[in-house]
């Protein structure tokens, strides 16, 4: 109970005192890299410079969509012209692994990449090394990313509504009880378990 507590003070995380030790994942390059399983995580990430064009867009959009509910379940994505935001939950594999952040990212990034690079005729990295990834922690959270991510293009001018911009896609599959698991971490007594 002195946990709970601990996590229900106003202006905390809630987080990290209710997770088993040997379940939370840090990491740290330039920046932090924490990994949960049964996490959702708000990732954003970058061009090493300029911008991709419209046809580049769709080849990062296809390549998120390709492992959706296979390694990953995506909730939200948008593609802009210099970065990328992406609400996804890591899948399971065959053998029971929780698919990894920086598996999943290599794999959308790399492929993003190769194709780009082919089109263009050129070679060379396109992506930033790092990525900002944080773990959803609670269902404000979870709204406040969700609404950030469909609102990005309309806040840039690049559309009027959300459903205008091609770029933007939210499957529309709800895992069960997706956005309500935000805050009930394994281990971890919430308000709705009591």
């Amino acid at each position: 109970m002195k946990e709970k507590e601990k996590t229900d003070k106003p202006g905390g995380t809630g987080f990290p005192a209710c997770a088993q030790k040997d379940e939370l994942c840090i990491n740290r390059r330039n920046l932090p890299h924490w990994e949960l399983p049964g996490s959702t995580y708000f990732i954003t990430f970058r061009l090493n410079s300029g911008i991709i064009t419209d046809a580049e867009r769709k080849i990062v959009i296809d390549a998120i969509k390709h492992f959706h509910e296979i390694r990953y379940w995506v909730i939200a994505t948008v593609v802009m012209p210099d970065h990328i935001h992406i609400m996804l939950k890591p899948g399971v594999s065959e053998s029971n692994v929780v698919f990894s952040l920086s598996k999943i990212l290599q794999g959308i990034k790399g492929f993003s990449a190769r194709e780009i690079n082919k089109a263009r005729g050129s070679k060379g990295s396109l992506w930033q090394d790092e990525s900002f990834d944080r773990i959803i922690r609670d269902y404000d959270e979870f709204l406040e990313k969700w609404n950030y991510i469909r609102l990005n293009a309309v806040k840039t001018g690049l559309c009027q509504a959300p459903e205008d911009y091609p770029y933007r896609w939210e499957p529309g599959e709800v895992l069960e009880g997706q956005a309500q698991n935000c805050t009930a971490w394994k281990g971890c007594a919430t308000e709705e378990s009591e």
